[in-house]
């Protein structure tokens, strides 16, 4: 069984009279990849701080290695590498000399540090921007500069706060890649974002909700705490159609999918068989409906929105 590298017990934020981040009480494991998912303004990045020791808990302690992130922010900020949402490298300098600047401040041994420098740039596709300013990179590659640093002094725990916001696909494979094979070489990995398609590449997911933590576990555990079918109709028009059946009592919500409507509903069976024999809006043309497997998008939209009668919550 692997050790608990990142233990959070009751950790809170406070301002004033705004609660950032409420009692997070949870644990990951060595090597796990945890995608922390939430809209902006859910508390990610305060309680990623919180964690880094950047920003001072108003309740609760978090623990990386069993040492204390604000008493002992000092030691735990040479177990970790971070890499913050704005680019937070020096522009002026070339992506080599960030490196070593970030190197050297991790007293990263001479003699290491070329060898880990020349590792980096190869491994982080940076081989062909080795001179180049950091401020004239594309945004892809800033980030993957970004991560060079952090990786720079072999932390074994990396934090990523929205990494990969507004990179284009590529660099966003790119990126999830580089983490893969992280993950592999034994790096816990601590990641936030709100894309929740993002949450299918981790191998285990927290939501937070108004700094509230609202399921943890596995994508493949996540999903299966739908204890109701999921209904797929095809609705002609489809825009009124979606606003019509959201107001229906026997519906708690209707997304877009693809040009089709997803239903969220307590008895989805009973829902269907009633619009099949009677269909109420004669204005509006049901074309089509099947059955499908939920995503990562509707375990988010089902624990978010309190769809209680559609989920077994027993995964906190």
């Amino acid at each position: 069984m692997n050790a608990s590298v990142i233990v959070l017990e009751n950790l809170s934020k406070r301002y004033g009279d705004v609660a950032a981040v409420r009692d997070l009480s949870f644990t990951i494991n060595a090597g796990t990849i945890f995608g922390f998912l939430g809209a902006n303004g859910a508390g990610k990045t305060t309680t990623m701080r919180m964690l880094c020791g950047l920003t001072h808990p108003t309740g609760g302690r978090g623990l990386i290695d069993g040492h204390d992130v604000w008493k002992d922010r000092h030691l735990v900020r040479t177990k970790f590498g971070y890499v913050a949402q704005r680019f937070s490298l020096y522009p002026d300098l070339t992506v080599e000399e960030n490196l070593r600047f970030f190197g050297g401040a991790c007293r990263v041994p001479p003699d290491r540090l070329e060898k880990r420098t020349d590792d980096l740039i190869r491994r982080c596709d940076l081989e062909q921007k080795r001179d180049t300013a950091a401020g004239s990179l594309s945004g892809g590659m800033r980030q993957l500069l970004a991560l060079a640093c952090a990786l720079v002094h072999d932390p074994p725990l990396l934090f990523l706060d929205e990494p990969t916001s507004g990179l284009d696909p590529v660099h966003r494979q790119q990126m999830w890649n580089l983490l893969y094979d992280l993950s592999h070489g034994g790096k816990t990995i601590f990641v936030t974002t709100h894309y929740m398609d993002e949450a299918e590449r981790c191998t285990e997911v927290g939501f937070i909700e108004n700094g509230r933590l609202l399921a943890k576990a596995s994508p493949r555990q996540l999903k299966a705490s739908f204890r109701t079918k999921l209904l797929e109709v095809d609705v002609d028009p489809t825009m009124p159609a979606l606003v019509r059946l959201r107001n229906l009592p026997e519906v708690l919500g209707v997304s877009l999918r693809s040009g089709s409507l997803r239903i969220y509903s307590p008895e989805p069976e009973k829902l269907l068989a009633s619009w099949q024999n009677n269909w109420p809006f004669p204005d509006l043309k049901l074309l089509g409906s099947r059955w499908v497997e939920p995503d990562m998008e509707d375990v988010f939209t089902a624990y978010s929105q309190g769809y209680d009668a559609v989920l077994t919550r027993s995964t906190i």
